[in-house]
Order: structure tokens, then C-alpha cells, then sequence
């Protein structure tokens, strides 16, 4: 049978791992035709310096997280994107990564809510683990390299006749023409959503990271020591075309820190418990490329990927709406946008962006089934 395919217009505001992911999902969509515009202030491959956006600054690699173990829904946006990078690691983009992670708390397999996502799961023998830790487990998962990936996504996208637009959007009303009548809004904005007129969702808050992009060809393993701190210690190998035989050293998971600046001295206590765990970090071979910091978009409660329909022109208690010279700015017209919003990944945008993405599809494709009934 064949599907008759109606376009429709998908506006995606943001332009990280979620958003470009959802875009690609839509774009690549067989049951439905959408007319999709990418809408951010940071681009992948132009902007990948900036600090203003997350998802270039990822470790951007596949590790267990409390969160997956206490909500099914999320729970399944690893399971799927687990299963489809895994599936992608021929292509280059994506790295095979034996890992090692140490805990200060024994336990055993059984334990572990993850134990069947990854791949190739066993108890390390206590001779493999560390004096400073009391149990270790090791599995296969996978990493990503942002620099590589992102501009991916993009070309992809591209391909498919996606558009891109470098805009600030600081609040909804501006997309109204943009995104039309009929038109979906897919808010992937991130710590945007903080601030942005119309969202303005004060449950965002930064989680500061700061790590090290090194030249290490030695380090072919990732290693991870668990501990309850604000010092996270991990060592991510990555793939690279470009540049190979790169990894990422971290780190720090600070809450609530909007301090993008460097520290030093952090940085050398990142230096010194990686290579604790790594001794070939100290060989002729090792190279430090780059000191990077970067703001991961927590929230409170967790993540939120649902279904919003905000009334236009915008209109809150504080009154204080910029106004937006669109001919479409009516402000004695009122009319609604239908916004989905997906941010608030945290840590976990890259290894929860597939399933997440999935599912923001399905309310997409339920409301374009709606406007045809």
C-alpha cells in the first residue's frame, strides 16, 4: 500500500545532540513528509567552541546513571539509543569501548539495572581492581566524538532538505510566523528554556564540567571510578577520523556552577587521579590538546519531553513581552503553537538522544494524524 504524505512544518529550536537527532527522525520519517527548519543561536561545525551550549563539551559516551534505574520511560531512551549506536560503530562515528568501572561499594552483577543493556557484562577479579576501591565491573559500551558527529547530523540533514537559521530566540512569539498556523514547535533548547519568554522553566539548572580533550594513543579503554563527589573521574577514548587516538579526561559534575572559566588547579586534579588509573598519560606519546568547560542542562525532576500548546501572542503576569515586528505579531489576534518540549538531559543527552527523540516523534506524528481527521 502506499502512504499518501502530507508536509507538514516542523520548526526544531536548538541545535545539540536532541534537537539534530529529533530533526533526523522527522526528516527520515516514511509515514510522513515534513517541511523541518533548524533554528539556533550555536551551529555544529562553526560554533563547537562555544561555551553557550552543551553538547560539544559532552564525554559523549554510553555510562550507567542513577536516573535509568529508577524510570522505565527513561530506561527505554537507553535501550534504544544504546541499541542504534551500537549498530552504527561500522560506520566509524561510533567507538567499540571496553570499559572498567571501579566503585567503593562491593556489590555484584544481579545488582546493577543495566547489567543487560550493555554488552559483554563480568565482575572484575579483585586483583583488577584498585587498592582505593572494593569492587569493579567490566562491560563493552560506546563513545562519539562531538567534533565528528554533530556535523553529521547536520550534513545529514542537510541531504534531506533541512534548512538551518542562526537566530537568539528570546521568546516564543518570535516563531510564530515561522512556525504557522498548523506548523509543531520542537523546543530543544536546553538551559535556554530557563530564560526563554514563554518557557521560562526555573527547574533548569547547569551541572559545570570541566575535562581535558588529550593525544593518547595508549589509551584504548575506558576507565571510570565511581565515587559520591563533585570529582568525577573518567577516562573516554574516542573515535576520530580526523584527529584519532584522542580521549577525553574528567572531571567535575558541579550543580547549580555557572562559572565557565577555567581552573587550573582543577584541571591538574583531573590530570593526576586520571593518570593514577591510566600510567601511560605520563608517556612521550601524551599530548594535551585542549582544557574544556561546559555547562550540562540539569532539571530538576528530571528531563521533560511533552506536549505543550501555548496560546500567541504570549501573555504573562509580569507583562514585560518584547514586542516582535512580524506582520504575523498580531496582538489583537490570538491564535495557539503547538510545542514539544524536550530538554533537560543533564549528563545523559548523547546516550538517551535516540530513544528520547523517538518518542518526541510519536506525539509529533499523533497531532499531524489529528489535523488530518
Amino acid at each position: 500500500m502506499s502512504t499518501t504524505k502530507a508536509e507538514q512544518s516542523l520548526v526544531v529550536l536548538g541545535a545539540g545532540v536532541l534537537g539534530l537527532t529529533i530533526a533526523y527522525l522527522a526528516a527520515f520519517a516514511e509515514d510522513v513528509s515534513f517541511n523541518i527548519k533548524v533554528i539556533a543561536r550555536e551551529l555544529p561545525g562553526e560554533d563547537m567552541d562555544s561555551q553557550a551550549w552543551a553538547s560539544p563539551y559532552a564525554g559523549a559516551n554510553w555510562s550507567p546513571m542513577e536516573l535509568g534505574g529508577r524510570d522505565e520511560r527513561i530506561r527505554m531512551w537507553e535501550q534504544k539509543t544504546f541499541d542504534k549506536l551500537w549498530d552504527m560503530i561500522p560506520t566509524g562515528l561510533v567507538k567499540l569501548l571496553p570499559t572498567r568501572l571501579y566503585t567503593a561499594q562491593e556489590g555484584n552483577i544481579s545488582d546493577l539495572w543495566w547489567k543487560d543493556l550493555v554488552r559483554n557484562i563480568r565482575m572484575l577479579s579483585p586483583s583488577d581492581v584498585p587498592e582505593s576501591f572494593k569492587a569493579g565491573v567490566a562491560f563493552d559500551t560506546f563513545s562519539v566524538n562531538p567534533a565528528e558527529y554533530l556535523p553529521w547530523l547536520r550534513s545529514e540533514l542537510i541531504s534531506r532538505g533541512v534548512t538551518f537559521e542562526r537566530r537568539n530566540v528570546r521568546s516564543l512569539d518570535e516563531l510564530r510566523s515561522l512556525v504557522g498556523p498548523d506548523g509543531i514547535l520542537v523546543n530543544a533548547s536546553s538551559l535556554g528554556s530557563r530564560s526563554i519568554i514563554g518557557v521560562e522553566d526555573t527547574k533548569l539548572y547547569p551541572i559545570r564540567g570541566q575535562t581535558i580533550l588529550v593525544h593518547a594513543p595508549g589509551l584504548q579503554e575506558c576507565l571510570i571510578a565511581n565515587r559520591e563527589t563533585e570529582e568525577a573521574t573518567y577516562i573516554i577514548p574516542r573515535p576520530g577520523k580526523g584527529q584519532p587516538d584522542t580521549a577525553i579526561l574528567g572531571g567535575t559534575f558541579q550543580p547549580r556552577n555557572w562559572d565557565t572559566s577555567l581552573d587550573m588547579q582543577i584541571a591538574r586534579g583531573i590530570f593526576d587521579r586520571c593518570a593514577a588509573l591510566a600510567p601511560c598519560l605520563k608517556s612521550a606519546e601524551f599530548r594535551i590538546l585542549k582544557h574544556n568547560v561546559g555547562l550540562r542542562p540539569g532539571r530538576e525532576e528530571g528531563p521533560r519531553v511533552e506536549l505543550e500548546r501555548i496560546v500567541l501572542p504570549l501573555e504573562r503576569t509580569h507583562g514585560l513581552v518584547p514586542w516582535n515586528e512580524s506582520p504575523a505579531n498580531d496582538r489583537d489576534h490570538e491564535e495557539s503553537m503547538l510545542v514539544v518540549h524536550a530538554y533537560g538531559f543533564g549528563p545523559a543527552g548523547y546516550q538517551r538522544s535516540w530513544g528520547a527523540a523517538e518518542e518526541v516523534l510519536e506525539l509529533i506524528k499523533v497531532q499531524v494524524a489529528l489535523k488530518r481527521t
